[in-house]
């Protein structure tokens, strides 16, 4: 097993990004004057030359970015995922999605782990707002060594792609030398046939904490990591579905138009079971220390726990 790193998935962003650059000098990467939140940084050291801050005008960067990319060029452009989603939505939509440009998005400081940055801050919608837009390709890698390998996947394909990226540091649970990204395919990290536990980003750990324990007490739970919202994998959905009968989503997003829904999208045409939703239940977050705020609205490991038990019952 290789070494457990702790680690932000933002700060694996730009490092997985210098190490690529390396062999493509095509990348560039754009920021929004955020590169030392953004861990773009750490590219702009290497490559100073490739890289652009735009500034304060994160709309400007994707038109930039769409600009690069018709010129033969791989942009990366990242900013927080409010502004990067938010803020640029309109040119997302327009002049990257509709053209079908090479551009990928990198939305850091996503969901309530924001922390003391409070609900203006805190990007509780942004899967659901790039999940809208056709042809856009959405991942949400939960650790280190998996954001290393969505950022190849991200780069080797042809078309629009928005990853998003944490501002806490997390334990990276996955083994790299047997751990392959496909982009569409949801990876089983624990068998079960109780009940399956469908888990995406920063809190994929803490499901899998949460099962583990809820083995001890009698439930064994299935649990599936779902790194791309879209494309969904479906198989893998309905095969859970079927085999266990009852599912349960689990997302540091609302509950409304992320993760929850793009399963439930699936059941309901293929295989139609129960699905729970665990989420941001269609609130603002608040100011406060991220693991407080995960604990809060019960996503961390015994919130987990307590809830799936309580469903399964």
């Amino acid at each position: 097993m290789a070494e457990v790193k702790k680690i932000a998935t933002r700060e694996s962003f730009g490092l997985a990004l210098c190490e690529l650059a390396k062999d493509h000098p095509e990348i560039v990467v754009l920021d929004a004057d955020l590169a030392a939140a953004t861990k773009t940084e750490i590219f702009k050291k290497a490559y100073p030359e490739r890289f652009f801050d735009c500034g304060i005008a994160e709309a400007n960067m994707i038109g930039v970015a769409a600009g690069l990319a018709s010129c033969g060029k791989v942009p990366f452009a990242a900013t927080f995922a409010m502004f990067a989603t938010g803020r640029a939505y309109e040119q997302i939509r327009n002049s990257v999605g509709y053209p079908h440009l090479n551009v990928k998005i990198a939305g850091s400081h996503a969901g309530i782990t924001v922390g003391e940055d409070g609900a203006t801050h805190q990007c509780c919608e942004d899967l659901a707002l790039m999940r809208t837009i056709p042809g856009m390709v959405v991942l949400n890698p939960a650790d280190h060594y998996e954001m290393t390998e969505a950022v190849k996947a991200a780069y080797e394909y042809n078309g629009p792609v928005y990853i998003r990226l944490g501002r806490l540091a997390i334990e990276s649970f996955n083994d790299p030398d047997n751990y392959r990204f496909e982009i569409g395919k949801g990876i089983t990290l624990k068998e079960g046939n109780d009940v399956t536990v469908i888990a995406t980003g920063l809190v994929v750990n803490e499901a899998l904490k949460a099962v583990k324990a809820l083995e001890d007490k009698g439930i064994n739970a299935r649990l599936i990591n779902m790194h791309t919202i879209k494309p969904i994998d479906k198989d893998i959905i309905i095969r859970a579905a079927k085999e266990t009968g009852r599912i349960i989503t689990v997302e540091e997003h609302n509950i409304i138009g992320g993760l929850g829904e793009a399963v439930c999208s699936v059941t309901s045409e293929y295989c139609p079971v129960r699905v729970d939703r665990i989420g941001i239940e269609d609130v603002y977050g608040h100011s406060g220390p991220a693991v407080g705020l995960l604990a809060e609205y019960g996503l961390d490991a015994a919130g987990l726990e307590n809830r799936i038990r309580a469903l399964v019952k």
